[in-house]
């Protein structure tokens, strides 16, 4: 799961912050250069995420897939990553012309809640946006990481 055979495509990525509770969603443009958010999954375990996110890989033409994995600080991965490998390994077995990337979320949700932070976006809003921005900014560094390899 790394990033060759996503370097090759061409078109949309989505990115995706998993979570049990919510599941943030990001598109990229065609060209690569911006992610934005588009919302999240509710959760529902694994089998349920994988369905819905097939189907906004075949909604809005993906053609690649970005998923933030979680690692500690020091390099190590522990149980939310195994789960989030066990999540990519379900989306290639659904989807398997659609190649997935796993991405070092390390300091997503940081900076997510800053930039919350400092626009003072609060209480349930929050909770309803920070799943988004953290998979907006795993693209935005996945998208930026490809321009900078090629």
């Amino acid at each position: 799961m790394s990033f060759d055979r996503i370097k090759n495509t061409k078109g949309r990525l989505l990115g995706i912050d998993f979570g049990e509770a919510r599941t943030g969603l990001a598109i990229s443009d065609a060209s690569r250069l911006l992610a934005t958010g588009v919302g999240n999954i509710k959760g529902g375990g694994l089998e349920k995420s994988v369905e819905a996110v097939a189907a906004v890989v075949a909604a809005e033409r993906i053609v690649g897939i970005v998923l933030g994995l979680p690692v500690n600080m020091n390099g190590s991965e522990g149980p939310r990553a195994a789960r989030i490998r066990q999540f990519a390994a379900l989306l290639a077995e659904k989807m398997p012309d659609i190649p997935v990337a796993l991405m070092d979320e390390r300091m997503t949700t940081m900076a997510a809640s800053r930039f919350l932070n400092e626009t003072n976006t609060r209480g349930q809003k929050r909770k309803g946006v920070i799943d988004t921005l953290s998979a907006e900014i795993i693209l935005q560094n996945a998208l930026d990481r490809l321009r900078a390899q090629a």
